[in-house]
């Protein structure tokens, strides 16, 4: 209430500031036009009037420009620049941060960002349990934990050209790999768990930063839409680094030098990606031990655990 009556003195003062403005104006006016009138006879009255009102006219540009003459001016913040989008984090681990020439294209949006506005799903319970004594009429509820429940993401995927293609098969095969867990090969991540991924979107208090699992991930794929073919990278085997010749007919078809540099295309490793799908993905929000051991309610509740840059991601 404090903030509308604030803007409306503000307001109000502007609109007083413009009245007086405009009658002084008008007095200005009227004390050109009065010797006018009194010494011009009726014949050339509107020749004088024309010609003193282009000596006005710089004065009443100057008021459109500036309405407001006046000491105070309502202000409302400039709109933010930072990417408040949905996008999943690309896990800093290899081989997902760059060794995977597959998921390149994701590197170019840093994560598996929705390229369209995703609904999401959230949830949070509190558990109590009920406690009945003998003989009364009413349970006492006695409380036992809480937890952020799995968050729902739902999304469009729409593919124009092959560009957008190589981008939707690259979120699939990202979805794909974070559900696994690192089992054979080598390396030093042998028998650990699919990895951490981190969820950011709609800005600093909303998701910033939040760890988070894949556990479920659906992808429609539709028997009554159109399909696009586009060449993809399969590995670090499959392409050649070379300079590209704007008049190389290779390149105009592939036009994957957005995502993967200068380098020419598998013929063989092609794909069809669907003109419109739906990403379905669900995350279960994940901390460590030592995060829920610092945790502070009132620091959660001052906001303390967002908008700080590094922040444990607690919802």
């Amino acid at each position: 209430m404090a903030f509308l009556e604030t803007l409306g003195k503000e307001a109000a003062s502007g609109i007083d500031a413009l009245t007086q403005t405009a009658e002084n104006f008008a007095k200005g006016v009227g004390k050109k036009l009065a010797p006018i009138l009194e010494n011009t006879s009726a014949a050339g009255i509107g020749k004088a009037i024309r010609v003193n009102a282009s000596d006005q006219l710089p004065k009443i540009i100057e008021l459109e420009k500036n309405p407001f003459i006046g000491p105070t001016r309502a202000k409302f913040p400039e709109p933010t620049s930072k990417d408040w989008r949905v996008k999943l984090s690309i896990p800093n681990i290899e081989p997902f941060e760059t060794s995977s020439a597959l998921l390149q294209p994701l590197r170019a949006t840093n994560g598996l960002c929705f390229p369209y506005t995703p609904t999401i799903l959230i949830s949070h319970s509190a558990s109590y349990n009920a406690l009945q004594p003998t003989h009364s009429n009413y349970p006492y509820q006695v409380y036992s934990n809480s937890q952020v429940d799995q968050l729902v993401i739902t999304g469009d995927f729409f593919v124009q050209n092959g560009l957008e293609a190589q981008y939707w098969i690259a979120a699939l095969h990202y979805l794909r790999s974070v559900t696994k867990m690192f089992y054979g090969g080598e390396g030093q991540a042998q028998g650990a768990p699919p990895p951490i991924v981190f969820l950011d979107g709609y800005g600093d208090y909303v998701f910033n930063h939040v760890p988070v699992v894949v556990t479920t991930f659906t992808v429609d794929m539709p028997d009554n839409v159109d399909y696009i073919a586009t060449k993809v990278v399969t590995g670090n085997d499959s392409f050649t680094e070379t300079k590209r010749n704007p008049s190389d007919n290779t390149a105009k078809e592939t036009n994957a030098n957005m995502f993967y540099g200068d380098v020419h295309l598998d013929p063989k490793a092609t794909s069809w990606a669907p003109v419109q799908s739906l990403f379905s993905v669900t995350c279960q929000p994940l901390y460590s031990r030592t995060q829920i051991e610092r945790f502070s309610l009132e620091k959660f509740v001052s906001g303390g655990y967002v908008g700080k840059g590094n922040t444990p991601g607690f919802i």
